[in-house]
């Protein structure tokens, strides 16, 4: 797998209308003040290279999602990931952004109430969270780019099955994409304080100083019915894909699932096993 242990980790909360009321977490966000109310509601840091406590421990795998040792329910988040370089200003600021590639991501998320913070529920260990070991090369995030015609689609296999877990959507269905996406990612690292659920990203950033690489994971999709009121347990297994629809169709996708067989021309998959730690 390649190595990100010096990149930053951050993720997107309330890209994509509804996943927020579907994994119960609209509430925590009542009091987050946003410009645009149908827009992100903030970011997160998942791991962040060299801090001290849980945010910086290593938690990405492409194979493995260890539970935590907590009685916890663990439900996946299937999303899409960039992996980008970041410049800075001489106050370290962010100035520009420049996703270099993307891949299928899952934001595994603990959900308990009560969690101060968004990070609280995202990094409990290693493997605890997942990105795919194909991803692929970004020639331009705008429109006309390789992006537009990707979809992502996710299921769990259990006792044998699979189900869809999150629906199959278009990445142009993302609230936030985009121009308008690195935009607000830069604002929000640059600006966003320490309110509610959300952390001062810019001065863990700086803390860790100033690493020129990030994962930026943009958002979780919406749950189908099963994806809902279904959480993993150990034997099962989560897969994500980000596919082309132009090449590919969803019932493509669940007859891949079904076969456990994916390709890598114009896809990244990942596929993790639930273990018990």
């Amino acid at each position: 797998m390649n190595d990100y242990t010096s990149y930053i980790g951050l993720g997107i909360a309330g890209n994509f209308a509804l996943h927020l009321e579907q994994a119960g977490e609209s509430a925590d966000f009542k009091d987050v003040i946003t410009q645009d109310p149908n827009g992100p509601k903030g970011m997160f840091p998942f791991y962040i290279p060299q801090r001290t406590g849980q945010l910086g421990v290593y938690p990405l795998s492409h194979t493995t999602i260890i539970l935590p040792l907590e009685s916890c329910n663990v439900q996946p988040e299937p999303e899409v990931a960039l992996v980008c370089t970041l410049t800075y200003d001489d106050e370290g600021k962010v100035t520009h952004i420049q996703p270099t590639f993307f891949g299928a991501y899952n934001d595994c998320s603990l959900r308990k109430e009560g969690a101060a913070k968004i990070s609280h529920k995202k990094n409990w260990g290693a493997s605890s969270k997942g990105i795919s070991q194909n991803l692929i090369p970004i020639d331009r995030f705008e429109n006309g780019g390789i992006m537009d015609t990707y979809r992502i689609a996710s299921f769990v296999r259990r006792e044998g099955e699979v189900v869809a877990y999150g629906e199959d959507v278009e990445l142009l269905g993302y609230s936030y994409f985009y121009t308008q996406l690195l935009a607000w990612i830069k604002n929000q690292i640059n600006t966003q304080i320490d309110q509610g659920p959300l952390e001062a990203i810019g001065a863990y950033i700086r803390d860790a100083h100033s690493p020129q690489n990030v994962i930026i994971s943009i958002g979780a999709t919406r749950y189908t019915p099963f994806g809902e009121t279904n959480f993993v347990h150990e034997g099962d297994e989560i897969i994500v894909v980000a596919y082309d629809g132009t090449l590919y169709t969803p019932e493509t996708m669940v007859r891949m699932a079904q076969e456990g067989n994916f390709t890598t021309e114009k896809m990244s998959y990942l596929r993790q096993k639930v273990v018990r730690g």
